[in-house]
Parts: C-alpha cells; structure tokens; sequence
C-alpha cells in the first residue's frame, strides 16, 4: 500500500553521502565542486572527527581565498529570506563574473527535533551555476546558528565565492550571534516592532552594520 511505498522511497534516500575525508574532496571544494561542498559540510556536521583531518587544508584554502561574509539576522518573519534572494538575484545580475554562497539556518523544533529548513522556499536566484545554497538546521532549540556555521563559512571560502551569504534562524531581541561570524552584519526588521520602548531592547540594533526596514508596503 501507500505505505509500502513511501517507505521504499525512504529508504532508497536514506544512506551516508559522506564517510571520507581524503585529499579529492579537498580538491573537489577547491574547484567549486557543488557536490564536494556539500559533502564537506556534512562531513563537518555529521563526522566531526573525520572532518578534522581536512580540516587545516579547506582553512589554508579559505585564507588564500578569503571572501567577504554578509550576516543576515532578524525576528521570524521579517522578510529575511526574500530579502537574500533578492541580493542574490541583483548581485548575480551586477556582477557577471562573480560567485555567491548562501547559507541559511533554520531552527530545530524542541518538540520533534526537526528542522523544516523553509528558507529554500523564497529562493528563486540560486538557480544559477555561480550560486550555491546550504540549509542547515540549529540542531538545539533555542538557538539562531548553527554550531557548524563556521566550518561551513570555511568551506565556502575554500570553495573560492566571492561572497559568502549566511542567514540566521529568527530570533529575539539579544541574540548577536551573527556578528562574530560575518564582516558586515544586516539586521532585518518590520515596523510593527511595538511601542518605541521595545527597539531599545533588541541588542543588534547596536551592532548592525546596516538594518533593513522590510515590508514597508503594507498598510500603516
């Protein structure tokens, strides 16, 4: 029946898509290989272990090749995904001969500890051979990054991008995560923040570098 099938389709899906670490995924991430990319990167979430044997080479790599890195972060719905996709699809259009990575975070539900990695859905610019895209889930509720965002911003820099895109999950008013990961920081946020007396709690309206008014089409 309907469930016979779904789970044979499971488990045609479910298998390792990483397990080495060797010196042709390293070669892969440094020729901008979209499927070595990825299996680094899960490699680093997944294997640690394993990925700390490549680990000084995609670093050596990302110094050499140390490309620009754009923090995204903001409350829940603020826009920020459609936001990206926008950068996205302008920075690709201006520039011809640039690549852009993006990595977005998505938080981990404490009651199921899954992720629905929904920030795909607003993408509509990545379809392009200059642009790539990594979700990664927070894996712990409560928290707006990812614990290997940093080996994925890495592995991005290896790869050679030229911009490196990394949006954060939504969050509250004192999560600063995203500065010590990004160059310039972006704070994405609507005008129905409350009574003026809430912006003077939301800490990365100290630390943006920019910050982004969005949907300011509605009404009011």
């Amino acid at each position: 029946g309907l469930q016979g099938m779904i789970d044979e389709v499971l488990r045609g899906c479910d298998f390792p898509t990483a397990e080495r670490a060797d010196a042709a995924l390293v070669a892969g991430v440094g020729t901008r290989d979209p499927q070595a990319i990825a299996r680094a990167i899960t490699l680093a979430e997944n294997l640690p272990e394993t990925y700390a044997g490549i680990a000084p080479q995609i670093a050596a790599l990302a110094a050499a090749r140390r490309a620009p890195v754009l923090g995204v972060t903001g409350t829940g719905g603020s826009g920020k995904s459609s936001l990206v996709d926008e950068l996205v699809r302008r920075f690709l259009h201006e520039f011809r001969d640039k690549t852009v990575a993006v990595v977005s975070v998505d938080p981990s539900k404490r009651k199921s500890g899954g992720a629905l990695l929904g920030d795909r859905i607003r993408m509509n610019a990545i379809g392009d051979p200059r642009a790539y895209m990594r979700s990664l889930a927070t894996r712990q509720a409560n928290l707006a990054l990812s614990g290997h965002v940093r080996d994925a911003i890495a592995v991005c820099r290896a790869a050679g991008f030229d911009l490196v895109i990394v949006e954060t999950s939504g969050i509250g008013q004192s999560d600063t995560e995203i500065v010590e990961h990004s160059d310039v920081s972006l704070y994405v946020m609507t005008a129905e923040y409350g009574a003026p007396s809430q912006l003077e709690k939301i800490d990365m309206l100290d630390f943006a570098d920019v910050i982004a008014l969005n949907k300011y089409d509605h009404r009011g």
